[in-house]
């Protein structure tokens, strides 16, 4: 990933990203129904990213288990094939990236840019083993939903390809 969290980050609030959502009706949208006051707790195992248009957030083959949840702006998925055919997939606000080797323990599938100013919130392994052992069930809750876009992503072939 290219993108570091940059100064515009102390202007994040995890209550953005639960807006967000919520007001999702896309096929991918992260159904993560929790209370504020979750969101909250939450929000201290996250970490904010701002990506400017163009910039790289992950890259196919690289070896990384980070996920990200869209806040705002659009990603552009890019997948390339043993034919060097290119397939792509446009992820928006509400949604999620990375969960495919969050859950796989395998490389990235795909290469992911920004296709507009996008803020972002990551949740590395490491974060999520501590979410666990101190707030299972917001663990639980996180886990089911991000399944349910992965397993959305996998029915829908379009949308096959965002599975990052």
């Amino acid at each position: 990933m290219n993108a570091v969290p940059g100064p515009s980050a102390a202007r994040f609030d995890v209550m953005d990203l639960a807006q967000a959502m919520r007001a999702s009706h896309a096929l991918d949208a992260v159904p993560l129904n929790l209370a504020d006051a979750q969101w909250h707790v939450l929000g201290d195992y996250l970490q904010p990213v701002a990506l400017r248009e163009g910039e790289m957030l992950m890259e196919q083959g690289v070896k990384d288990r980070t996920v990200y949840f869209v806040e705002s702006g659009s990603l552009t998925v890019h997948y390339e094939d043993a034919k060097e055919r290119v397939r792509l997939a446009v992820v928006n606000a509400g949604s999620v990236l990375g969960e495919g080797a969050f859950f796989s323990h395998l490389p990235r599938s795909a290469t992911v840019h920004a296709g507009s100013h996008s803020r972002l919130w990551c949740l590395t392994p490491l974060r999520f083993r501590e979410l666990m052992q101190r707030h299972p069930t917001i663990a639980l809750d996180l886990t089911v939903a991000m399944s349910a876009v992965l397993a959305r992503r996998m029915y829908n072939r379009p949308k096959r390809v965002a599975v990052t």
